[in-house]
């Protein structure tokens, strides 16, 4: 081998190492980013939390031709959820909740449940309104999230609101969280520039009100304690009269 030869092959060589190395410090990089980015995105049906949903996904991509509708997509370097995982944008192309959920019956982990057998109850995300730029909120007659809606009447309703300014009512539309899928239909035929109607992740936007309070008023369950009239609970004192309404027999 001549001088010249081996130089160039040094220098080749050199560059490959160099090449190698800016690669991995880039790779690492997105990964670190990645492992610091508060991750938003919206599976498909039967993904659980992120986390479990994370700790299952092999990012096999068998999902994606499973889906008739081309909703799916793979999460590229970069962005803030794990590189090769599934997701959709319901702007651009909602979940058509398909009954028979194929891309769940693709998956071959579980990292979609493979016990969902209804769709209705998936739970991608939860629908969320903007009222200031809702039109039905502005008194404007739209209503198309609700008509649209897979869920029929149950995880939206349209409800009557005053107006501020007048004695007329808009009416409006409402969301309901035990029955909304978060397929994103809403979001995808929301006629305004930026949709009035989002698809987000449901432990974003809900709260948890507590165990400890009770709202007696929602309790289903009849109720058990017996009112027993003034002249059967027992001996009265006497010189109590116990005919006057109002009669105080414990304080008299």
């Amino acid at each position: 081998m001549s001088e010249s030869t081996r130089r160039d092959f040094l220098v080749k060589a050199a560059q490959g190492t160099a090449l190698a190395a800016t690669g991995g410090l880039v790779w690492w990089f997105l990964l670190q980013n990645q492992a610091r980015a508060t991750p938003f995105a919206i599976r498909p049906p039967g993904a659980g939390t992120e986390a479990e949903f994370n700790a299952l996904c092999i990012k096999c991509g068998l999902c994606l031709p499973a889906c008739p509708y081309g909703t799916l997509k793979l999460a590229a370097a970069g962005e803030s959820i794990p590189i090769g995982t599934p997701y959709f944008l319901p702007r651009d192309v909602p979940c058509y909740m398909c009954p028979d959920i194929p891309c769940k019956v693709a998956c071959p982990t579980g990292a979609l449940d493979p016990e969902l057998t209804d769709i209705h109850q998936a739970r991608m995300g939860l629908a969320v309104i903007d009222i200031e730029s809702c039109l039905s909120w502005q008194g404007l007659r739209c209503e198309v999230c609700h008509r649209d809606c897979p869920v029929t009447n149950k995880a939206i309703t349209v409800v009557h609101h005053p107006r501020k300014t007048s004695k007329h009512a808009v009416f409006v539309p409402l969301v309901h969280s035990e029955h909304c899928t978060g397929c994103g239909i809403c979001e995808k035929v929301c006629p305004t520039d930026v949709p009035a109607i989002r698809i987000v992740q449901a432990d974003l936007v809900q709260g948890k009100m507590g165990a400890h309070y009770r709202l007696g008023w929602t309790i289903d369950t009849p109720i058990t304690q017996e009112f027993v009239p003034a002249q059967e609970a027992g001996p009265v004192r006497p010189g109590v009269d116990t005919t006057g309404a109002g009669v105080d027999y414990l304080n008299d």
